[in-house]
């Protein structure tokens, strides 16, 4: 009875691990025996991504953040606009500075050639997301890997979903919390700001009127200030970019945080993480004096951003093209 009774119960442990074949956990050797040469293939393609145009690593980086906070990692970011649906990529965090679309074509494109209807897209960005990080100097991790493709998009959920860079720290603590992240994650999240460029109309609320005040937040540094003003003057183009670190734009590195020490955050969202909130602001401090904290806490938050409401089992499906589903193709 006993034997029997291990039998039914290892049963339904498979059962409830296994829908059509597919894991319902994230597992990194999903594609072992599928797809083999997945992540090979793609760190290929982002290598030579990031030689082309250096900030192709952050614009990469950034379509794993926003797509896993809008309805989960599901690749739903990547949907084009279709009569059924408006997807994300006008929302207002995505309009006009969403990026690297060309190279996660690219990407997919190697990985159909080779493994016809395999790999996903959602897992596509979680790839190319730790390989733009370990390709600017970052820390190498293990990527979950067993997500499938939405079949849908919501601009209405990426607009309320995504903080805005203008955020306060109550706000940015409650974007997180609304995914399951903690203040460690948001702090450690933040940091992949360390890469990568912002556009003036992102800057220019600090600059010219800081929670209404028609002044400059007081918090920026004088020279930093003048900087700022210079390159994004109130009437000037919007689209003029900034260097989210200018210190090392370019490098994987903890010289983001040091910056917010001296108040020299490019972003309200940045810089309230030091100045409005202790928890917030020991963290900041530890990172900046610690690279190697920083560089072992950072897999841990983004294996916890990847793990957001994936499509596992036979929910979903692996999207033959990026930006269709198989149906609207």
């Amino acid at each position: 009875m006993a034997a029997l009774a291990f039998v039914f119960t290892s049963v339904l442990v498979a059962l409830v691990c296994i829908v059509d074949g597919h894991p319902l956990k994230l597992v990194p050797d999903y594609y072992a025996s599928t797809c083999p040469e997945a992540e090979a293939i793609v760190r290929a393609v982002v290598e030579k991504a990031v030689i082309r145009e250096a900030r192709n690593a952050a614009s990469l980086l950034r379509l794993h953040f926003h797509d896993c906070f809008v309805n989960g990692c599901d690749g739903s970011v990547l949907l084009d606009d279709t009569p059924t649906f408006t997807g994300e990529k006008m929302a207002a965090p995505n309009n006009g500075s969403i990026r690297a679309l060309d190279v996660v074509d690219e990407i997919k494109a190697e990985l159909e050639s080779h493994c016809h209807g395999v790999v996903s897209c959602a897992d596509v960005l979680a790839i190319a997301a730790r390989d733009s990080v370990v390709v600017s100097g970052g820390p190498f991790y293990e990527v979950l890997l067993g997500r499938r493709d939405s079949l849908t998009a919501s601009q209405a959920a990426a607009n309320n979903s995504i903080p805005p860079p203008t955020s306060n720290i109550t706000g940015l603590i409650s974007s997180f919390r609304a995914v399951g992240l903690s203040v460690l994650d948001l702090v450690v999240l933040s940091g992949a700001h360390t890469i990568g460029r912002a556009r003036c109309t992102n800057v220019v609320q600090r600059l010219y009127n800081q929670s209404g005040t028609f002044r400059a937040d007081p918090t920026i540094e004088n020279d930093f200030l003048g900087y700022l003003v210079e390159l994004c003057p109130q009437r000037g183009n919007p689209n003029t970019l900034a260097n989210l670190d200018f210190v090392s734009p370019i490098y994987f590195d903890n010289h983001y945080f040091r910056n917010l020490q001296y108040f020299k955050g490019l972003l309200n969202s940045d810089e309230v993480l030091f100045t409005t909130s202790k928890e917030t602001k020991e963290l900041v401090n530890l990172f900046s004096d610690n690279k190697e904290a920083f560089f072992k806490h950072f897999p841990d938050s983004m294996i916890r951003m990847g793990n957001i409401s994936p499509l596992t089992g036979d929910r979903g499906e692996v999207r033959f093209n990026c930006r269709y589903t198989n149906s609207g193709q």
